[in-house]
């Protein structure tokens, strides 16, 4: 009779369990959206700052890089051009030597006729966390311009104003992307965890390091 029961308020506990969690995950995920629309804005109406903080995303071996990434890279030059701001951060995953993606963000903008000493790159943003908790402890950001597509966004400015940072928002969707239904509903998710990143553990990033003020030479970040 007694393991009946037990496994009867097991069952019933996880009934219980599921829709609670449900329910607060998108309470979360509301509340993340709500706080970080307020500073979303567009290239013409965002403020000037430090500097401009651009997100990785795929980039491939021959040196290209994937459509979300150049419509964050192109959407970072309007902004540079608009008078914005004339820093960039690269942020992104070069973990391996095989895969890069800072290089190839600063080799796009290069091309572009960034000046190498304005780029700082940031070769361990492994994760949108990572970005903005070393934009403001290695490269001494205190106002940022995020740029990244819309679903990425609200976590990211998010987590950046949660981290201190006097940061704006400006999405750089110029196109449909593949997989983006698949991507939203992960970002569900990944505004949950990095909700209690921000607001509860505040663990440090894989790496720190010594200081590169964004006011000073962006070639100290070159590492080839």
């Amino acid at each position: 009779m007694l393991k009946k029961r037990t496994r009867k308020q097991m069952i019933v506990g996880f009934l219980l369990a599921v829709p609670i969690a449900a329910l607060g995950l998108f309470g979360v995920n509301a509340a993340v959206k709500s706080e970080a629309s307020k500073y979303i804005t567009s290239v013409e109406d965002a403020p000037r700052a430090d500097a401009i903080l651009v997100l990785g995303a795929r980039v491939y071996p021959n040196g290209s890089v994937s459509s979300i990434l150049n419509d964050r890279l192109e959407t970072a030059l309007e902004l540079e051009r608009a008078g914005k701001s004339d820093r960039f951060i690269v942020s992104g995953d070069h973990g391996q030597v095989e895969y890069d993606e800072v290089n190839t963000m600063r080799s796009f903008l290069e091309e572009r006729h960034i000046p190498r000493q304005h780029i700082f790159m940031d070769h361990a943003g492994f994760s949108t966390y990572e970005s903005m908790y070393r934009a403001r402890d290695i490269f001494q950001v205190r106002k940022v311009l995020i740029v990244t597509q819309q679903y990425h966004l609200m976590r990211a400015v998010y987590a950046a104003r949660r981290m201190g940072l006097d940061a704006y928002g400006i999405a750089s969707d110029k196109q449909s992307y593949r997989g983006m239904a698949r991507f939203e509903a992960r970002e569900v998710l990944a505004r949950a965890k990095d909700f209690a990143l921000v607001n509860v553990f505040k663990p440090k990033p894989t790496y720190l390091g010594d200081t590169i003020p964004i006011s000073g030479d962006g070639r100290l970040t070159a590492d080839r």
